[in-house]
């Protein structure tokens, strides 16, 4: 940690310099205003000791984080921040508008580092940046440092600029887009540490956002080009109780496709329709998710009925006909967009990372909502693919797209054919950092008196029921393995129920709908076992559901059946008519030509050829491959790790 030891020497003495102190206070017992019907299990009550996903969290806290922070130092990122506030010379540094949020989406991925673990070094690493923060911030409030810099000179040429005045570019300033991502990241540092310093930048900013827009003749009308202002509204409602950031998440949704609010910005931004009337997912993908997330929101806090059937529309369409194998969405780099339907092609696959993590965000909302598994089948598919291919073994490497197959000579990744150090548009790498130490809040969810287990990961977790306390863990070797013992140890002996998520691989079903199926129905089913009893279950909502006087040091077993399963798309996808996909678990497999230099682009899969999977605990970290006489085959996530080189997920499949 010596780089984080000499960027904390340098923030400080920026702060001596500057005037500014950490300002420290207790946090406060505000009630959360949440809407849901279910509470995720706060990852500070959740003790990760998973041999899967521990080190992959670990890599981002210890490695990824600090790499970011010094590539920020490299291309300006603090220094813009200075410039604004007049404590340095100088021109805005960066090629983008949004590139503020970077800094803030380090912060809020070290937060909830902090929220696991408490961590002083780390803690005052974050006072220093937020400091700086600070500084870059306007006397009213105002937030965007490129504006304040120089309003005439953005530093994207992209940026259309008329006046030079705040807010007259919304569709592509990313003026809310920053106060968006700011408010969220403060959100977060304020519940990891009970401190204000961030939070009462990110509430000067939002009061401003309230005072400015409107439908008052002295106010904009107008909403943000690029989402995510709304959910980080509804954030700081939630701790703070002021009902006016709630409404104003609102109006910037309920205005979307109002041609009488503001020239409409189509399609692109999902801005060529009302929100409630949007049936098809369509446009940048991103901004989609983050806008699904924020309707979500308010179906859930309002009882909002016609935002509800809006959200299930919009996901119905996304999984049946716009959705990757891997879990990625986003077809096509022009625009970083959704296709058509059923438009899904490999080489040329988008599928960002930040569409992904967006993607998690949604389902877990909707999930919130209603305690369907579907959504959580899309959580899994996400993680464990289309999200942690982003990010290299090493943790200092970066997928922007996540294309399906590779030539070895299309350069899809921004200008590469293999994984690249960092991105002019380093949205990707920062959401990773933000989103990847958050995962364990994802394993556990309660609803009055049940306890939803979600994820299977080693772990111990603290448990507050309505009626009851309880202590959880989890011993596993998922996704590597089917078997997870699990440990349930109440503080009172009193009836309550847990439901155990059966994933939907283990129920023959790839992904809710039927854009993708497996090509064979297997026989086995999920053993459940409790106390050393075999149980029978019915399922309800894809979990099992057990009610019981629940003692102390109770053990349930579960057994999923791990096979190799071949997929195979609709017809209507039409690159993949005669190709099959392998799976093991939850893991989605691809060949690389690392591992099959002779013939590559002649591999298939037969009807009756053999599988075999082989633990290879020397290859790419510790890996399950599957193998066969023609080929052999690793996790998707992990490809691109040992050069360039030709990668397929869908293979030639002869009966």
């Amino acid at each position: 940690m010596t780089f984080i030891k000499k960027t904390i020497a340098a923030v400080l003495l920026v702060m001596t310099v500057c005037g500014h102190s950490q300002q420290r206070t207790k946090k406060s017992t505000a009630p959360k205003k949440s809407g849901y019907t279910i509470t995720p299990v706060n990852i500070q009550n959740v003790k990760l000791t998973d041999a899967f996903w521990l080190p992959i969290i670990k890599k981002v806290q210890e490695k990824t984080v600090e790499y970011a922070i010094q590539k920020c130092e490299e291309e300006g990122r603090m220094d813009n921040f200075l410039i604004a506030g007049g404590k340095m010379q100088g021109s805005v540094k960066g090629q983008m508008p949004f590139d503020d949020t970077d800094v803030y989406k380090i912060i809020e991925g070290a937060s909830n580092t902090l929220i696991s673990e408490p961590n002083p070094k780390l803690e005052t690493l974050l006072d220093s940046l937020i400091s700086i923060v600070k500084i870059g911030q306007e006397k009213d409030g105002y937030l965007t440092t490129w504006r304040t810099i120089n309003p005439a000179k953005p530093p994207a040429p992209w940026v259309p600029v008329i006046e030079g005045k705040r807010w007259e570019s919304l569709q592509i300033s990313h003026e809310l887009y920053n106060s968006g991502h700011m408010i969220e990241a403060a959100v977060v540092h304020y519940q990891a540490t009970g401190k204000k310093n961030f939070l009462d930048i990110a509430i000067k900013n939002a009061d401003l956002l309230v005072k400015t827009f409107g439908d008052g003749a002295d106010q904009v009308h107008g909403v943000p080009g690029h989402q995510i202002v709304e959910t980080g509204l509804v954030k700081l409602y939630q701790i703070t109780n002021n009902k006016a950031y709630l409404n104003l998440a609102k109006y910037f949704l309920d205005n979307r496709g109002n041609p009488k609010n503001h020239k409409l910005y189509g399609a692109y931004s999902q801005d060529d329709i009302p929100v409630i009337q949007q049936k098809e997912a369509v446009g940048h993908a991103v901004r989609a998710v983050y806008m699904y997330a924020g309707m979500t929101d308010i179906a859930a806090i309002e009882n909002n009925k016609a935002y509800g059937d809006a959200v299930n529309n919009l996901w119905n369409n996304m999984v049946n006909k716009k959705m990757y194998i891997t879990g990625g969405i986003g077809a096509k780099h022009d625009g970083e967009a959704f296709g058509e339907n059923y438009e899904l092609p490999n080489l040329t696959a988008y599928n960002e990372t930040c569409a992904a993590i967006g993607n998690v965000y949604w389902n877990h909302r909707l999930h919130n909502i209603s305690g369907n598994s579907d959504y959580f089948d899309v959580i899994e598919r996400s993680l464990y693919n289309g999200l942690i291919s982003g990010l290299s073994l090493d943790g200092k490497k970066f997928f922007y797209p996540n294309a399906l197959e590779s030539d070895g000579v299309y350069k899809f990744n921004r200008g590469e054919c293999t994984r690249q150090s960092w991105f002019d548009c380093s949205c990707c790498p920062t959401n990773l950092i933000r989103f990847i130490p958050s995962i364990p809040g994802l394993i556990y969810s309660t609803s009055k008196d049940v306890l939803y287990v979600n994820l299977y990961a080693s772990n111990t977790a603290k448990v507050a029921l309505d009626k009851n306390n309880l202590e959880i863990s989890q011993q596993t070797n998922y996704p590597w393995d089917g078997k997870v013992l699990i440990t349930v140890t109440p503080k009172n002996e009193v009836p309550f129920t847990i439901k155990l998520r059966i994933p939907s691989w283990a129920r023959n079903q790839v992904l809710p709908g039927d854009l993708y199926r497996y090509k064979n129905t297997s026989t086995a089913k999920t053993i459940v076992t409790v106390n050393g009893k075999r149980i029978d279950y019915t399922e309800d909502k894809g979990y099992i559901t057990i009610t019981k006087k629940w003692k102390k040091g109770e053990k349930i077993v579960l057994d999923f059946p791990m096979e190799v399963k071949e997929v195979v798309t609709n017809t209507k996808v039409e690159g993949n008519i005669g190709k099959v996909a392998l799976e093991y678990g939850p893991i989605v497999y691809a060949i690389e030509e690392a591992d099959n230099a002779t013939n590559f682009d002649a591999i298939t899969i037969g009807a009756k050829d053999t599988f075999k999977v082989k633990k290879e605990d020397s290859l790419l970290e510790g890996v399950n491959t599957i193998q066969t006489e023609n080929l052999k085959a690793i996790p998707y996530y992990s490809w691109s790790n040992r050069g360039v080189g030709k990668m397929k997920v869908w293979i030639n499949y002869k009966e």
